[in-house]
C-alpha cells in the first residue's frame, strides 16, 4: 500500500533554484559533494523539522484508546478534575472497606441499646446517664479478636482490588498527562477552556492536527465519522446487536410476563466477552481495538467459532457464581452508603424515576456520544415524569390517602408534643416512629395523584417522542392503555427499581450468560461476520454505524420523494435493515450535529429527499391539513413547547424585522455544565427541515402583514390557491408573537438544534406511519418507480430524487382523517 509522507523543506538563503546533483558523473569532485555550506549549494532545499511539539502525536498506533481519552478529558473538564475524581474514588473505596470492618469489629451494639453498661462505670451509673462514643468503642485487642476468616478474606479481596485500582490510577495519570499536553500544545486549548468549548470545535482541531501530523498513517484527512467511529465502535456493535435481538435483554417470567434486565454488571460481562480490552483481549474476538479477528471473517469457521464463544460464556457464568458473595457483598455496601443520606434527606427520592440501563441503548442512535445522549434524555425526562404520572390505581390511591391520614395525624400529635417539650423526643422509640411515619407518607404521596392533573397521554407520548426519537409503532393512539404504561415503566423506572435491579446483579448475571446468552453464540459469531466492514483509515466497523441507507435502511422510513431505481438493493429481508428507523433517524441526527460532514451519496439523496417533501408539505400546509405530515409534526411540536422557537425560526426575515426582532435572539440555551455538553455546534447551523424550511420562506420572501407574495418564486396554485402563504396560516393559527415571547419580551431559552431535530424526528415518524397505513388498506403491494423526470443523482446511484408528484404521494384515507386535530397548547 503506497503511503504519502509529507516533509517541509525550506530554501536556504541566497538562491531559489534546486541544485540537480549526479552522483554518477566522474567529472564531479567528492570535496564538492563533501561541502554542504550555504555559500556552495545555496539552492538546495534542506529539510527544517518544525519548532512545534505537534510531532510527538504523529504516526499513532492506537488511535482509538487515544481519541476515547481525548473526549473524556474535554467531557470531565480537564486534567485537574479527572486525577481529582480518580483520588477520591479510591480514597472512598477503601473507606468503606475499613469503615464496614470497623462496624462489625470494633463496637459494642450492647452499650449503645443499653443492653449493658460501660465496663468503667460504677454503680451508680444508671438510665439517665449518657453514653458516649466512646463508651461504645473497644480496645485494640478487642477488635482483633472480632475478625472472623470470612471478614479476613473479604478485607484481603478487596485490598486486592483496591491495589489494582492504584496501579491503574498510576497509569491514567501519565496518561492523561500526555493528552493535556496534546490540547495544549496541539489544540491550543487550556484547561480552563474546555467548559466553554463544544466538541465539534474539538474535534475540527484534532482534524486539522491530523492534517498537519498525520496521526493516521493511513488517511490524510479524518473526518467527523472517522473520529465517532474510533470513539463508539465498540457501542455501536452493542446497539445494533441489541437492536437485532442478538443480545437477549427481554425474558418472560411465569405470572409477571415479560420484563427487561441490563445492569452495569451485565453490561461489563458482556463488554468482556465481545469486546477488546486490554486485560482480556486473547478472549474477546478482536485482535485489538480496531480489528476484528480473520476467522470471525470465515465462512469455515463459523460453528468451530460458535462453540469456543459458548464455552467462553460458560465459564464466565461459573466465575460470576464463585465470586458472587464477594461482589454482592461489596454491591449491597455501595447501594447502602449512596442512597441513605437522599433517603433520610428526600424519603420520596425513591419514588422517583429514572432512564433505564436498558433505555439509554435503545434510545440512542448510531454514532452518540454520551453527552449528546444524556441531553436527549434529560430533554425527555419532564414529559415522561407527567405521563406516568397521570396512571394511578384506584384501589392504592383510596387506601393511600386513609394510610396517609391515620400516618399525618400520629405524626402531627408528636411533632406538636416535640415542639411543646423537648423531652418528649428523648422517649424511647418516639424519635424512630416519626421517622417511620414520614417515610410512610412520602410513600403514600407516589400513588396519590394530584387534583389538577390533566390526562391526555397521546399527547405527552408525542412529546416524549419528539426528545427521545425512539418508541414503538404498536404504542402509537394507544398511549392511554396500561400495557403501553407498563412497557414505558421498563424504560423509564422507578430508582428503588433500578437499585434493586443492581443488588440482585450479582446473582442474575451468571444465570443470564449460563442459560440465555450461551446459546446465542451462533447468532453473535454469524452477526460480527455478516455485518462487520473495513474502513480505511479506521479499521473494522459495524456496517449499521456507517448509516448507510441502501443497505441498512427501511423502504416504510424513506420520503415519497426519494425512488429506488435498483429495488434488488433494498433491504427488503428484514435482517438487513433495522428497526424502528434508526438508521434514518441516527442519520438525521449526526448530520445535525455535525453540520460541516460530508455525507455520501446516497445519504445526501435521503436527507435532500426528506428535506425537500418538507417545504412541498409547508406550501400545501393552509389547504391540506389532515394528510400533511408536516401539519401532524408541528401540532404535535406545539404540545411539548417547542413550535413558538421553530416557528418563529421560520419566519422571513422582513417580518422579523417588523417586530424589533433578532433571530439570535431566538437561539438561546438553556445549558447544563457549560459550552462542552452542547450538542452540536455553538453556532446553532443544523441540516433538519426547520432550517431547511427557514430557508425556503427566506427565498420566497412572504408578506405576513398583508398575507401576500411580494417577491420570490410564485407558490404552487394547487397545493396553495390562496394568497395565504405559510407563514400567514401559521400566524392566523394563533402562533403569533405573544405566544412565543415570555412575558419579560424574552425568547424562550430553547436549544435551536434539539427543536429541529425533533420536528425532523415526528415528521420522519409521520411519514412512516403514513406509509405503514396505506400499505394495510391496499391490497396490492408498494412498488417504487423509477422517476421520468430529471434524476438528483446519477442514473448510477440506487436513490434518485424526483420533484414531481410520486406514486407514493399523500392520499386522502380513512386512517389519516381521524389523525386531524387542532393545534394544542401545553398541558
Amino acid at each position: 500500500m503506497s503511503q504519502n509522507f509529507q516533509t517541509n523543506y525550506q530554501p536556504l538563503d541566497g538562491g531559489g533554484g534546486v541544485v540537480n546533483v549526479s552522483l554518477g558523473e566522474e567529472n564531479e569532485t567528492p570535496d564538492e559533494h563533501d561541502d554542504l555550506s550555504p555559500q556552495n549549494h545555496s539552492g538546495m532545499l534542506f529539510h527544517v523539522e518544525p519548532k512545534s511539539n505537534k510531532s510527538r502525536w504523529n504516526h499513532m498506533e492506537d488511535l482509538d484508546t487515544f481519541f476515547i481519552r481525548v473526549y473524556q478529558f474535554h467531557q470531565k473538564n480537564g486534567f485537574i478534575c479527572m486525577i481529582l475524581q480518580q483520588f477520591f474514588e479510591l480514597f472512598q473505596f477503601i473507606f468503606v472497606i475499613f469503615f464496614t470492618s470497623f462496624l462489625f469489629t470494633c463496637i459494642d451494639y450492647d452499650i449503645i441499646f443499653r443492653n449493658k453498661l460501660p465496663p468503667d462505670q460504677g454503680a451508680d451509673f444508671n438510665s439517665t446517664h449518657k453514653i458516649t462514643l466512646s463508651d461504645a468503642i473497644l480496645t485494640h485487642d478487642e477488635c482483633a479478636a472480632n475478625f472472623t476468616w470470612k471478614l479476613n478474606f473479604f478485607i484481603v479481596m478487596a485490598t486486592f482490588v483496591w491495589i489494582l485500582k492504584i496501579v491503574y490510577f498510576g497509569l491514567m495519570v501519565f496518561q492523561y498527562w500526555e493528552i493535556k499536553q496534546f490540547f495544549n500544545k496541539a489544540l491550543s486549548i487550556q484547561d480552563g477552556d474546555l467548559s466553554n468549548i463544544t466538541w465539534e470545535e474539538v474535534e475540527q482541531r484534532v482534524m486539522e492536527v491530523q492534517v498537519e501530523q498525520r496521526m493516521c498513517i493511513h488517511k490524510e484527512v479524518l473526518t467527523e465519522l472517522d473520529i465517532y467511529h474510533r470513539i463508539l465502535r465498540f457501542t455501536n456493535y452493542f446497539i445494533a446487536m441489541v437492536n437485532k435481538g442478538v443480545i437477549p435483554l427481554k425474558f418472560d417470567m411465569p405470572f409477571i410476563g415479560e420484563i427487561v434486565f441490563l445492569t452495569k454488571g451485565l453490561r461489563y460481562n458482556i463488554d468482556a466477552l465481545l469486546f477488546w480490552h486490554p486485560l482480556w483481549g486473547p478472549l474477546s474476538p478482536f485482535k485489538n481495538s480496531w480489528h476484528l479477528s480473520d476467522e470471525y471473517k470465515r465462512t469455515e469457521k463459523r460453528q468451530e467459532l460458535a462453540d469456543e464463544l459458548n464455552k467462553k460464556i460458560l465459564y464466565l457464568g461459573i466465575a460470576n457464581l464463585v465470586l458472587f458473595p464477594f461482589v454482592f457483598f461489596i454491591q449491597i455496601l455501595y447501594s447502602f452508603f449512596s442512597n441513605a443520606e437522599l433517603i433520610k434527606r428526600e424519603p420520596g427520592s425513591l419514588g422517583s424515576r429514572r432512564w433505564s440501563h436498558y433505555a439509554e441503548i435503545y434510545l440512542r442512535h448510531f454514532n452518540e456520544l454520551d453527552h449528546e445522549l444524556k441531553a436527549r434524555l434529560n430533554r425527555g425526562y419532564k414529559a415522561s415524569t407527567q405521563y406516568m404520572n397521570i396512571f394511578s390505581s384506584p384501589i392504592l390511591a383510596v387506601v393511600s390517602q386513609h394510610v396517609a391520614f391515620i400516618g399525618g395525624s400520629v405524626l402531627a400529635v408528636l411533632a406538636a408534643l416535640t415542639v411543646y417539650d423537648e423531652d418528649v423526643i428523648q422517649v424511647e422509640h418516639v424519635l424512630t416512629i416519626m421517622t417511620i411515619l414520614g417515610a410512610v407518607l412520602a410513600g403514600c404521596r407516589v400513588f396519590i395523584p394530584e387534583d389538577n392533573l390533566v390526562f391526555c397521554p397521546e399527547v405527552l407520548m408525542r412529546r416524549i417522542l419528539g426528545e427521545v426519537h425512539y418508541l414503538p409503532d404498536n404504542w402509537r393512539d394507544k398511549a392511554h392503555t396500561s400495557r403501553v404504561r407498563q412497557e414505558f415503566s421498563q424504560l423509564f423506572q422507578y430508582r428503588v427499581v433500578h437499585i434493586i435491579e443492581e443488588l440482585v446483579s450479582p446473582i442474575v448475571t451468571p444465570l443470564i450468560l449460563i442459560f440465555s446468552l450461551r446459546f446465542k453464540s451462533q447468532e453473535i459469531v454469524d452477526f460480527y461476520r455478516n455485518f462487520t466492514v473495513e474502513v480505511v483509515g479506521v479499521g473494522d466497523v459495524c456496517s449499521f454505524a456507517q448509516m448507510d441507507i441502501r443497505r441498512h435502511g427501511s423502504p416504510t422510513w424513506q420520503p415519497d420523494m426519494l425512488s429506488v431505481i435498483d429495488e434488488p438493493q433494498m433491504p427488503n429481508k428484514p435482517a438487513q435493515a433495522t428497526d424502528g428507523g434508526k438508521t434514518e433517524l441516527s442519520l438525521l441526527h449526526f448530520t445535525m450535529t455535525n453540520p460541516k460532514w460530508q455525507p455520501p451519496q446516497d445519504s445526501s439523496a435521503f436527507i435532500t429527499a426528506l428535506k425537500t417533501q418538507a417545504q412541498k408539505d409547508m406550501n400545501a400546509l393552509p389547504t391540506l391539513q389532515e394528510e400533511n405530515a408536516l401539519y401532524s409534526s408541528l401540532n404535535s411540536l406545539s404540545c411539548g413547547g417547542g413550535l413558538p422557537l421553530g416557528v418563529t425560526s421560520m419566519m422571513p426575515p422582513s417580518w422579523m424585522a417588523s417586530q424589533g426582532l433578532q433571530r439570535s435572539q431566538l437561539v438561546n440555551r438553556g445549558l447544563r455544565g457549560g459550552m462542552n455538553r452542547l450538542e452540536g455546534s455553538r453556532h446553532g447551523g443544523s441540516g433538519g427541515i426547520l432550517t431547511s424550511i427557514n430557508q425556503h420562506l427566506d427565498q420566497s420572501s412572504v408578506n405576513i402583514g398583508n398575507s401576500s407574495v411580494t417577491s420570490g418564486p410564485a407558490l404552487d396554485p394547487v397545493m396553495a390557491p390562496s394568497t395565504m402563504g405559510p407563514s400567514s396560516f401559521m400566524i392566523g393559527g394563533g402562533l403569533g408573537p405573544s405566544s412565543f415571547l415570555s412575558p419579560g419580551g424574552h425568547a424562550l431559552p430553547q436549544d435551536l438544534t434539539a427543536v429541529d431535530m425533533s420536528l425532523s424526528t415526528l415528521y420522519l415518524h409521520e411519514i412512516h406511519q403514513r406509509r405503514r397505513s396505506r400499505a394495510a388498506y391496499t391490497d396490492t403491494p408498494r412498488i417504487f418507480v423509477p422517476p421520468t423526470t430529471t434524476h438528483y443523482q446519477s442514473s448510477a446511484s440506487p436513490y434518485n430524487l424526483h420533484p414531481s408528484d410520486s406514486p407514493l404521494s399523500p392520499s386522502v384515507s380513512f386512517q389519516q382523517k381521524q389523525e386531524k386535530t387542532p393545534f394544542l397548547t401545553n398541558p
